[in-house]
């Protein structure tokens, strides 16, 4: 097992007796399922339906626990704040208080002990399950002052980078543009970041009309580089049409925002002084051909 310190990660606690109505209305996924028993993943939109902020949460007794891009909590913070009126809820960056890690590789769960999706340990760590993909592994809020060396070996960036490319789990702000991106084109929908039942949230309406009208023409998908070295931001081409655009990259892998004809069609696919091929995961689920043409 493999353990990883995201230092670019940070925690707000969240806590008032209007906590869950508050997010319940903001969020694209439902809140209630943050119960004590396993994680969430989630997202805050732009009234048009546009990506802001993605993040996990867990409950934590009366409180709820968010990860989230630890540059961003000032602005995240504060764009909850807006919303707040007179709802009791208080909002707390504790960053210092916690350290966020992954953990992944074999025998996660065993290894760390975890009797549930979601462990407490006697330290105060809480330990859950990544709800997106188990493949993941464990994400964890550990209280700084927890010594976790004997927690698995100590696993570099570019180690974590490739592990979650692999798997095609985007991350921000690598990935993911703010005012831009689409929840649908970056696997939100089958990695569980979205509740199609939970009823009105900021956004839901272009989200919701996205996916029952199948407007979505283009995926963010690991690539593997089969010769040279791009860089981030390069443009790619498959048939002589630029087809999409490469976003973050680690050693022979990257994430790719890709056209759905060239992930369905091309063997190879043209970068800057390099060529690479798209790599599906086995969770993604891409329109047939002939659905992709009615749509169009």
């Amino acid at each position: 097992m493999k353990r990883s310190k995201r230092l670019d990660r940070g925690v707000v606690r969240i806590t008032g007796d209007d906590t869950e109505t508050f997010l319940q209305g903001l969020i694209s996924n439902d809140i209630r399922r943050a119960d004590g028993t396993h994680g969430l993943y989630a997202a805050l939109l732009t009234p048009q339906g546009k990506y802001l902020f993605d993040f996990f949460i867990v409950r934590d007794g009366d409180a709820l626990l968010v990860d989230c891009y630890r540059e961003d909590i000032d602005l995240f913070v504060k764009k909850l704040t807006i919303f707040k009126l007179r709802s009791k809820v208080t909002l707390e960056d504790v960053s210092t208080d916690y350290n966020v890690y992954t953990f992944f590789g074999d025998d996660v769960a065993a290894t760390l002990s975890m009797e549930s999706d979601q462990h407490k340990t006697d330290e105060g760590c809480i330990l859950y399950t990544d709800p997106r993909l188990e493949q993941a592994g464990v994400r964890g809020f550990v209280s700084s002052s927890v010594d976790v060396t004997s927690w698995g070996e100590d696993a570099s960036d570019d180690i974590y980078h490739y592990h979650r490319i692999s798997l095609g789990l985007v991350e921000a702000p690598l990935d993911l543009i703010k005012d831009k991106s689409i929840l649908l084109e970056s696997g939100f929908d089958e990695l569980s970041g979205v509740d199609w039942k939970k009823g009105c949230y900021m956004g839901q309406e272009l989200t919701a009309r996205t996916k029952y009208r199948g407007l979505i023409k283009k995926r963010l998908i690991p690539i593997k580089i089969t010769d040279g070295a791009p860089e981030p931001g390069a443009m790619i081409s498959y048939a002589g049409k630029t087809v999409g655009d490469l976003r973050s990259i680690s050693d022979d892998m990257a994430i790719a925002m890709l056209k759905l004809d060239a992930i369905q069609n091309a063997d190879t696919l043209e970068l800057e002084g390099a060529t690479a091929a798209p790599v599906v995961p086995h969770w993604m689920q891409l329109p047939k051909p002939d659905d992709e043409a009615d749509n169009a």
